[in-house]
């Protein structure tokens, strides 16, 4: 085994780094109040960053998967809302495209997605469905040579500003009725498609500085070429998305555990209590080393799943098992570096308090940590075994 990063990962690594301590950094705390200048995202695009690792001839940069791991992790290092950005631009929607789209959607939706002149974004949870995936009620009647998509999407990252959106509907009333989940199909939708009509969520616990809506579909005439995969294929699209959405999650989740390490270990060296710095008070040496063996098993639990993707291996149960501990334990890191900074830690003079509201959203979307404990012991148990999918997620080196 060999855990060294390539020259290329470390290149990646200070490229993002220098990104967020230039261009995110200096502006946090006010995009957290008051909602982030969304002009960063093209200046993520001109670094790369938004097609990371789509290749180079769909126009992406081409890097592997433990590079998209790296600039996920590095990204919510500066704040959890850009890498909520790769995690719905690049995890949900361009990996999706680029292993179970046709050539002509490759090119029409996936190569500007990867440029980052569109931005995508993935419509799976409703109002009324969320872990419960086939209880959505979004319908997609067909007509000829088109679908007739309605129904609604909530807690929709880039909802009011994605370009296109990965959307899962019920094609087949009956399945529907039934809850067999192979009635439901996949589409690529407009936001600027007539019918569609995305609006904003207010008053977030955290990821402040990010947009997050809903998407309204009335009556949207979605052509038949939009369909991405089979008929009936949606669920099975929308797992192996979820697979794309949670790698960066977990990557992500250890950029935040290794945030709240850096200013703990920083303020407890400058800050003195009882005539002697915090850092030499035994519990707060707890706190600090915790939050050490939880990123170091975050780190090793992500790179592992990307080296899975690079080499082809279905990775549903690593995944799992990386997003559940990475944000479990960004949770509690970010608890006790708030605890560590005291008074400080409840005011935004600190960034620990942004990092503790921030850390809650990520144990619930893309499976909530109760679903990822089911998903770990029915799969020690036997109760659980992946099925070989139509589609296997492109290994690395890509092709072209």
């Amino acid at each position: 085994m060999d855990f060294s990063l390539t020259e290329e990962h470390k290149m990646v690594r200070e490229s993002v780094s220098r990104f967020v301590e230039q261009e995110v950094k200096p502006y946090i705390r006010e995009w957290d109040r008051h909602g982030a200048d969304f002009k960063v995202f093209e200046k993520m695009a001109e670094l790369g960053f938004l097609g990371i690792s789509v290749p180079q001839k769909y126009g992406g940069a081409g890097l592997d998967y433990i590079s998209l791991g790296i600039v996920c992790e590095e990204l919510e290092y500066g704040d959890t809302f850009l890498r909520v950005v790769m995690s719905v631009h690049m995890g949900l929607t361009a990996l999706s495209l680029f292993t179970w789209g046709t050539e002509e959607q490759k090119q029409k939706f996936l190569v500007p997605q990867a440029k980052g002149t569109r931005l995508g974004a993935f419509c799976l949870t409703e109002p009324n469905a969320g872990s419960d995936v086939v209880g959505m009620q979004a319908t997609a009647r067909r007509e000829g040579d088109r679908y007739i998509l309605n129904g609604e999407k909530i807690w929709i990252s880039l909802a009011e500003i994605a370009d296109q959106y990965l959307v899962v509907a019920w094609t087949d009333m009956e399945k529907k009725a039934n809850r067999d989940h192979s009635g439901l199909s996949a589409f690529i939708v407009e936001r600027k498609q007539a019918g569609v009509k995305p609006y904003a969520l207010h008053g977030k616990l955290g990821v402040r500085a990010g947009n997050t809506g809903g998407v309204v579909f009335e009556n949207v005439e979605v052509p038949l070429e939009n369909r991405l995969g089979e008929e009936g294929e949606g669920f099975k699209i929308a797992m192996f998305s979820l697979d794309q959405g949670r790698y960066t999650v977990a990557s992500g989740s250890a950029g935040l555990v290794k945030a709240c390490l850096d200013e703990s270990v920083k303020y407890a060296q400058e800050r003195k209590t009882f005539g002697v710095p915090l850092s030499h008070h035994q519990l707060i040496k707890q706190k600090i080393a915790n939050m050490e063996s939880d990123y170091q098993i975050s780190l090793l639990l992500y790179q592992k799943v990307g080296w899975l993707k690079n080499v082809g291996q279905r990775n549903t149960r690593e995944t799992s098992l990386a997003k559940w501990f990475s944000t479990e334990a960004a949770q509690r890191s970010s608890r006790e570096a708030v605890q560590l900074f005291g008074s400080y830690g409840f005011s935004d003079e600190y960034p620990v308090e942004r990092f503790y509201r921030n850390s809650k959203g990520a144990t619930i979307y893309e499976g909530t940590s109760e679903v990822h404990t089911l998903m770990q012991a029915d799969y020690v148990l036997g109760n659980r075994q992946d099925k070989p999918l139509r589609c296997n997620l492109p290994t690395y080196p890509f092709e072209g």
